[in-house]
C-alpha cells in the first residue's frame, strides 16, 4: 500500500510579543508607543490612527493584528487595552483632507495627531509598516507587519479599527442609504450601487477613482 503522509496542522498564527518594547525599556528609552492606522482603502470615512503606550506590568492578553480578529473579539480586546494601557490617543484625517493632500499625507497627519495626543510624552515610537510619518516629536522605527508581531502596535491596530468601525456605524444612522455599518466605507458592490443611485455624500473621498469614474462630483 502507498504510504500516506500524516495530516499537517495549519501554521500557527503569529502572536505579538513585547520583546522590542522591553529591550528599549532596559536601554532606558521609555515610554514606548505603538502606532498603526486603518482606513486607507475605503471610499468613504476618515483614515484613523491610534497610538498606545502599554503598561509593562499589566499587558493585555489575547491581542493580535486587528484584521485576523472578528468584531466581537476586537471589542473585548479594545476594552482590555483601554483599561490597562498607560495612554491611548486617536488621530483622524477626514475625506476632505484626504482629497486635498492625498491619502499618504493624510495618513501621516492622522498618525502625528495620534502620537501628539497621548497624555504621556512618548520617548520612542514603533510604527507599523515601512513608511514612517515625518514630523514626529520623538525618534522611532518602522516594523513591517508589526501589527502581527509587536504588542504595542497590535494594540494600536485594534484601537484604531474599533474606533473607526464604531464611527462608521454611527454615521450609518445619518446616511442610511449607503449601508456604512455593513461595509465601513469600503468599495463593496453594495456600496458602489448605493453611490450610483444616491450620488456621493460629504463622507466620500472624491479623489478616489471609483468616485471620480461615476462622474458624480
Amino acid at each position: 500500500m502507498p504510504r500516506t503522509s500524516p495530516p499537517t496542522s495549519p501554521p500557527a498564527k503569529p502572536v505579538p510579543h513585547f520583546r522590542r518594547e522591553r529591550a528599549l525599556l532596559r536601554a532606558g528609552c521609555w515610554p514606548v508607543a505603538g502606532m498603526d492606522e486603518v482606513g486607507r482603502g475605503p471610499l468613504a470615512g476618515p483614515v484613523t490612527a491610534a497610538a498606545v503606550i502599554l503598561d509593562p506590568q499589566r499587558l493585555p492578553r489575547g491581542l493580535a493584528d486587528s484584521k485576523v480578529l472578528n468584531a466581537a473579539v476586537r471589542e473585548i480586546a479594545y476594552e482590555s487595552i483601554m483599561s490597562r494601557a498607560l495612554a491611548v490617543a486617536i488621530g483622524f484625517a477626514p475625506a476632505q483632507e484626504i482629497d486635498r493632500i492625498n491619502i499618504r499625507q493624510a495618513t501621516f497627519a492622522a498618525m502625528r495627531r495620534a502620537l501628539h495626543g497621548l497624555s504621556i510624552h512618548a520617548a520612542y515610537v514603533l510604527v507599523d509598516g515601512s513608511d514612517a510619518p515625518p514630523g514626529l516629536h520623538c525618534p522611532g522605527e518602522t516594523i513591517v507587519r508589526g501589527d502581527s508581531s509587536t504588542l504595542s502596535i497590535a494594540a494600536a491596530s485594534i484601537i484604531a479599527k474599533v474606533t473607526r468601525d464604531r464611527m462608521m456605524t454611527r454615521l450609518d444612522k445619518i446616511y442610511p442609504q449607503y449601508g456604512f455599518a455593513n461595509h465601513m466605507g469600503y468599495g463593496t458592490p453594495e456600496h458602489l450601487a448605493a453611490i450610483g443611485i444616491h450620488g456621493a455624500c460629504v463622507l466620500h473621498r472624491r479623489s478616489f477613482a471609483p468616485i471620480r469614474s461615476l462622474a458624480l462630483l
